[in-house]
């Protein structure tokens, strides 16, 4: 009942009006607003699916050669106004989406859809055309939030170990994380607002593994304390996609998408920073380091290879990546954020650089991938790196932050900044190695 007495604040758009009188002459027959709308519509489903800027302009500028129309567009995180003209007629809109998000199998149907228009599309006509994008329109979600949730047990599970957490830790955070996703893919499916999702998610996360850790100790002899992986628990929020794709945008001077889905991603990493925190004040629980695991440099090396791949195939996973893609983004993340690792460990290098050195292997790497599967390249670079964000360093900083010890917390923000910007340096330097159309401005 409560579902049916909320009024949408976006109406739907009715797109099989815009597919002109006659429905069985080719699209490129059609009038400017019917050729307007097609191109609009795929660039508005792209833009769902999370990409940027660059990717979605260039989808509709192929589609507009192919119908004999020029496109200029403004594109942001949830916007697009485009106008298109033939030289005799102008037709300009404006489309919005009521949600953002990540679906990397639908942009993975939608690219095949652009680069099989020249072949296929332009013989269809605007309502088979659009039908065929109703068809990829129904691609919700490839998996069901006790799946979803899952995939971010394992996933932090992961990412606990490789930031230096044992058994004991990496159990409580696969419970916490589990617990935190599954509920926020509910929430996400019942079309709750950010914040509430978010919040509610990393609250119950913490709890769970606070919960679990209880219990353990309570039946297990433990030795030592394990509070240390209690934000492991939530990395699961981490806003990979939007924190990359800003990074991409900016590169290519798309300052408006740029800024917009960077500020997206930093009201989400404060939220969900200052809840971990709140949290933490309220269970009585300080952050600390983990304690050694005494591994060996051979055992350690070769762990780190296992948990990268169960990590990166998790955060995939939570993208809606099917597993093939999945499996491949595994593979680059295995071995470029164990790199990274080595090299911070074992050749000094500053975590920042070594970022940059994970993430410039990550995309050359998914360069020579695409070229042999034929995958989005960013369905496979940004889960590749997203096991490199310093979630761990920003709780820290905003935790010392809210204490206000503020030299304390400015010394885990600045490093976390720094990998933050090299992480999206080094997938654009790849680009503009192995791709020509990148380098260039026009």
């Amino acid at each position: 009942m409560e579902k049916d007495n909320i009024i949408p604040n976006h109406m739907d758009i009715y797109w099989h009006d815009y597919t002109g009188h006659v429905k069985d002459k080719p699209i490129t027959e059609a009038s400017v607003p019917v050729k307007a709308a097609l191109i609009g519509r795929v660039g508005l489903m792209l833009l769902s699916c999370g990409t940027g800027a660059w990717r979605v302009r260039s989808s509709m500028n192929a589609l507009s050669e192919q119908l004999g129309v020029t496109c200029t567009a403004s594109i942001g995180l949830m916007t697009i106004v485009y106008t298109c003209f033939d030289g005799h007629k102008t037709f300009t809109n404006a489309l919005a989406l009521n949600n953002t998000g990540v679906n990397t199998s639908k942009l993975d149907r939608l690219e095949r859809f652009v680069k099989n228009f020249p072949s296929e599309g332009v013989h269809k006509s605007g309502e088979q055309l659009h039908s065929e994008l109703d068809e990829i329109q129904k691609i919700r979600g490839l998996y069901t939030p006790f799946k979803l949730g899952l995939a971010a047990a394992f996933a932090c599970a992961a990412f606990t170990f490789l930031l230096g957490g044992g058994p004991v830790e990496m159990i409580c955070a696969f419970i916490g994380a589990g617990a935190g996703n599954h509920l926020r893919c509910h929430l996400i499916r019942r079309h709750y607002t950010l914040y509430l999702c978010v919040i509610s998610s990393v609250a119950l996360a913490c709890l769970a593994y606070l919960v679990s850790l209880r219990i353990g100790e309570t039946l297990f002899p433990m030795s030592g304390s394990h509070e240390a992986g209690y934000i492991c628990a939530m990395l699961f929020i981490i806003p990979g996609f939007p924190f990359i794709t800003s990074g991409i945008d900016l590169a290519k001077l798309d300052m408006r998408s740029g800024l917009e889905r960077l500020v997206y991603a930093v009201i989400i990493v404060v939220t969900a920073t200052l809840t971990g925190w709140i949290m933490s004040t309220l269970l009585g629980i300080q952050p600390a380091d983990f304690a050694d695991l005494a591994l060996s440099p051979e055992v350690h090396l070769i762990l780190r290879l296992i948990a990268s791949f169960v990590g990166v195939f998790g955060f995939s996973i939570m993208f809606n990546s099917p597993f093939k893609i999945a499996g491949s983004a595994a593979v680059i993340g295995a071995i470029a954020n164990t790199l990274r690792l080595e090299l911070v460990d074992y050749a000094a290098f500053p975590a920042p650089v070594a970022a940059f050195v994970g993430a410039l292997t990550a995309g050359l790497l998914a360069s020579f991938l695409m070229k042999k599967l034929g995958y989005p390249r960013i369905s496979v670079t940004v889960p590749s790196i997203v096991i490199m964000v310093p979630g761990l360093y920003l709780y820290r900083a905003a935790y010392n932050m809210g204490e206000m010890s503020l030299s304390v917390s400015a010394t885990w923000l600045v490093p976390a900044l720094l990998i933050i910007m090299m992480l999206p340096l080094g997938l654009i330097c790849a680009r503009i190695i192995t791709d020509r159309s990148f380098r260039h401005c026009t």
